[in-house]
Parts: structure tokens; C-alpha cells; sequence
């Protein structure tokens, strides 16, 4: 063989190692690790720290990080917040929620606004709820108090329960789906905790029975319930709490999660 014909062998075999190596990294990372495969596109709902569509009370005074809206029930139907019109009528403000309320006949353009999250978050429910091929079936018969939850898709046929603390193990990338398909209960004091930099936004509770959060619990991820979330004395959630009939709050703290990726 001929030193050109050496060379251009040569230059045509590192091409195809260099090939190899990509196609066998993309095909290693795409089989061990999938961060979006359990993702949940919010739309607009997730610029809402809390959305309902047949109200949201609070016994004060709660502390609200993050707006709050309500559609396609109007203002009325956010109670006991001392709500101050804004100048433009657009939304309401109050000393229990850093942001703002929002409600179905606010000023235009509200209203369009509102309709938009409300179906937004009925869409973001029904493909939570849709997916298939679940990574866990009845996790210990829905009995998670006591328990550490890796990453994955969790299918309950009936309720979940939170009668102990429970911890949710992860990287900042790591993303949970539990699909529950009767009511889910955390017990009064106790608490759900992240750790390896697992991150609320990307925890998603579907739920849908009603959802109860005992006093001074405290909760961490996205709620998307069916029908309502009820918050008793002192309870907190980190998260979102996305519900398709009332949310009704007792000196609760709610905090939206922040879209930085962060490790605790």
C-alpha cells in the first residue's frame, strides 16, 4: 500500500472510531438517563403559585409567594384576603400574597388570561394522569410515610397516605409523576423532604379525590388535583397547587418553586 493510501486509511478508521463514540455516548445517555421523560408542560398555569376555578379562602394570615388566580369564578371568590384593587382593575393585591390575584371578571386583559391558565392547567392534568407505562405500580400500597422515592412514574388504583415523613432522592434533573387515582393525605406534622438536589418543579402529585394537608405539615411539589386542596392550621407546601374546584388555606405558607436549579 502506498503512504498516501496509508494515510487516507488511516484518517477513514479515526473518522468511523470518532462516530462510534458519539452514536454509543448519545445511545448510552438517551438509555440511562432521560430527565424530560416524566416532565410536565404547565403552560400558563405554572406562572400561578395557586389556580382554582371555584375559589381559593384563607383564614389569615397565610403567606402566598407567587400569584393567585381564580376562573371562571370571579373575584368574590377569593376570600379573606382584604383584596385592594389594583389602578387599572387588571388584579387585586393583598398582604397575605407577594404578586398578585386574579380573577375571571377582572379588567381586560384578565379574563383571556384566566381562561387560558384554567385550560392549561385542565390539559397539563389530563397528560399527567395519560402516561403510561408506569416505573412502579401501588408503591407499598400507598402507604408513603416512612419511605424514600427515587425518580420515575408511580400508578396508585386507589388513595395515597402520608402518616410519617417521607423523602423523595434525586439530582437537580430528576423529575417524579404520581398518578393517584383516589384522595392523598399528609398527616398533621409531618413532612415531605428533598434531597440530592431534587427539585419541587419537577415533582408532580395528579390527584383525583381531594387532596388534605394536616396541620403543620409541610409538602413539596406541584398538586394537580381534580377536585380540591384544603390546607389545615400552619401547613406549607413548596410548590404549586393547581386545582380544578377550591383551595382553602388556614395560616398557610405556599411558595412557588423557583425555575433556578438549585441543590439542597
Amino acid at each position: 500500500m502506498s503512504p498516501r493510501s496509508s494515510a487516507t486509511a488511516t484518517v477513514g478508521l479515526v473518522l468511523l472510531a470518532l462516530v462510534a463514540t458519539a452514536t454509543a455516548a448519545r445511545t448510552l445517555h438517551s438509555d440511562a438517563v432521560d430527565p424530560a421523560r416524566n416532565s410536565v408542560n404547565l403552560g400558563t398555569a405554572g406562572d400561578f403559585a395557586i389556580l382554582a376555578k371555584s375559589g381559593v379562602s384563607t383564614v389569615p394570615d397565610s403567606v402566598i409567594t407567587g400569584d393567585v388566580g381564580v376562573s371562571p369564578i370571579g373575584q368574590p371568590a377569593l376570600t379573606g384576603f382584604s383584596l385592594i384593587a389594583t389602578s387599572d382593575g387588571t388584579s387585586a393585591t393583598s398582604a397575605q400574597v407577594t404578586g398578585q390575584l386574579y380573577a375571571a371578571n377582572d379588567n381586560v386583559p384578565t379574563p383571556v388570561k384566566m381562561t387560558a391558565a384554567i385550560s392549561d392547567m385542565e390539559l397539563a392534568y389530563t397528560d399527567a394522569a395519560g402516561r403510561k407505562d408506569p416505573d412502579y405500580v401501588d408503591y407499598n400500597m400507598g402507604a408513603l410515610g416512612g419511605q424514600t422515592l427515587t425518580p420515575g412514574l408511580y400508578k396508585f388504583g386507589t388513595g395515597v397516605e402520608f402518616t410519617d415523613d417521607c423523602t423523595l432522592t434525586g439530582n437537580p434533573l430528576d423529575t417524579w409523576i404520581f398518578q393517584i387515582a383516589g384522595t392523598m393525605n399528609i398527616d398533621a406534622g409531618k413532612k415531605i423532604t428533598l434531597a440530592g438536589g431534587a427539585q419541587a418543579r419537577n415533582i408532580v402529585w395528579v390527584v383525583a379525590d381531594a387532596t388534605t394537608f394536616g396541620a403543620g405539615s409541610h409538602f413539596e411539589g406541584i398538586v394537580l388535583g381534580a377536585t380540591s386542596a384544603a390546607f389545615v392550621t400552619g401547613s406549607s407546601i413548596n410548590g404549586r397547587v393547581l386545582a380544578q374546584t377550591a383551595v382553602t388555606l388556614q395560616s398557610t405558607t405556599v411558595t412557588e418553586p423557583t425555575d433556578a436549579i438549585s441543590t439542597n
